[in-house]
């Protein structure tokens, strides 16, 4: 793993939190280009803290982001390539006996690495991908009545082809609703996937990817996050929002309470990008979509790549029709 090229120290101010959230999302602009609002928003749900799930078909740049993201971060890494016959402890690790002591170690599994990539996560049965559970929500990993924290800073990043491709589980609900935030990225423009022919070829964006910030860093950063102000306002606003989709006709469930929570820390951390050490509605709305479509559920029978539009489609009619504070 590449070291820091830079490290800025403690985040004193929401201008050097802007700082370095640009220069994460130049570094994560290098691996994927053309495509400046999904890395804005990846590095948006890093920096709050949040688990992020990628959707799309297979070889549009899910996984070259995910590493880019930890060399950008300066992370340990591990890639976890999730199918039928994995086991939890191949992600958990396991408790070893070592006959000449007569005794127990845990070897730890992948998962205990800062930055996961829990690549093609629905090609794993439910019994799997429940392994991962514990540790998204609360860091740590409880195997044979012991606790194993995990490192900090922590993330997962999971890709997940469409539900309507061959081979693949759905998610449950209790998975998804870890995930902060759910993006696709979908293909490039013609201009742009032209320019890589031309420029790349088969070659990896990866090497180009430098260090600019570290885990030291990154911590502190999550944690001035988290005092960015949110008003009364604000949080009236959110409430509403949710509200709003507990009782839309065309959803059997809307916004739970861990939504509205995740909603408020990617709108803190959304205001960074300005500068600015207090939430706007304008930051709620930038953020509504990427963290609840996946969390609300349909009364319809559509499924896959339909029902995520459809969802994304009622949360966004839902806000435009709930006021925003002036």
């Amino acid at each position: 793993m590449t070291q820091p090229a830079r490290v800025l120290g403690p985040v004193p101010s929401p201008a050097t939190a802007r700082a370095v959230m640009e220069r994460l999302a130049a570094q994560l602009g290098r691996a994927v280009q053309g495509k400046p609002e999904e890395v804005r928003r990846v590095v948006t749900c890093v920096v709050a803290g949040g688990h992020l799930l990628l959707e799309d078909m297979p070889g549009v740049g899910k996984t070259t982001l995910a590493e880019a993201l930890a060399r950008a971060c300066a992370l340990s890494f591990a890639r976890i390539q999730f199918t039928a016959d994995l086991l939890p402890a191949d992600i958990l690790g396991a408790q070893v006996f070592h006959a000449q002591t007569a005794t127990f170690s845990f070897r730890p599994g992948p998962l205990f690495r800062q930055l996961v990539l829990a690549d093609e996560l629905n090609r794993a049965p439910p019994r799997t991908q429940s392994a991962l559970l514990e540790g998204m929500a609360q860091g740590q990993v409880s195997l044979d009545g012991q606790t194993h924290p995990l490192p900090s800073p922590f993330t997962v990043v999971a890709t997940q082809n469409p539900v309507d491709f061959s081979g693949t589980y759905p998610l449950p609900d209790s998975q998804l609703d870890r995930f902060l935030v759910r993006l696709s990225l979908g293909h490039p423009a013609p201009d742009v996937e032209a320019r890589l022919l031309t420029t790349r070829g088969a070659a990896s964006p990866l090497p180009s990817v430098e260090a600019v910030t570290g885990p030291e860093e990154l911590a502190s950063l999550r944690d001035f996050v988290q005092d960015v102000k949110l008003d009364a306002a604000v949080a009236d606003y959110v409430v509403r929002l949710a509200r709003a989709t507990r009782e839309h006709g065309d959803l059997e469930r809307g916004a739970s309470t861990r939504a509205v929570l995740a909603l408020g820390s990617a709108a803190r951390a959304q205001a960074l990008w300005e500068g600015r050490d207090f939430v706007t509605p304008g930051d709620v709305r930038a953020m509504l979509v990427p963290c609840w479509a996946h969390r609300v559920l349909l009364r319809s029978a559509v499924q896959g790549v339909s029902a995520r539009d459809e969802a994304a489609h009622l949360v966004e009619e839902i806000a435009r029709k709930v006021a925003a504070p002036r």
